[in-house]
């Protein structure tokens, strides 16, 4: 995306928070969850299939991001949808 603006990583990234109040890698992050949240609503999927769904290439790391951004693990909040 810097690439597309014409500027540095640095600067794209400064200009960017100052923007929309938050970092990119932070906002994909947060749309990475939020449709994980959407498949995890489907009580047929696995945890590990949504989190290769959203970009997770690693099983453990995909139940610590979404806990860390939910305040659950992806397996209570699938059995609470």
């Amino acid at each position: 995306m810097a690439q597309l603006a014409r500027l540095s990583p640095y600067h794209f990234s400064r200009a960017f928070k100052q923007t929309f109040g938050i970092p990119p890698h932070r906002l994909h992050l947060h749309r990475r969850i939020e449709r994980a949240k959407s498949l995890l609503r489907s009580p047929t999927a696995s945890v590990t299939s949504v989190g290769m769904a959203v970009g997770f290439s690693d099983t453990s790391s995909f139940p610590t991001a979404f806990r860390k951004a939910t305040g659950v693990t992806p397996t209570g909040f699938q059995r609470s949808a």
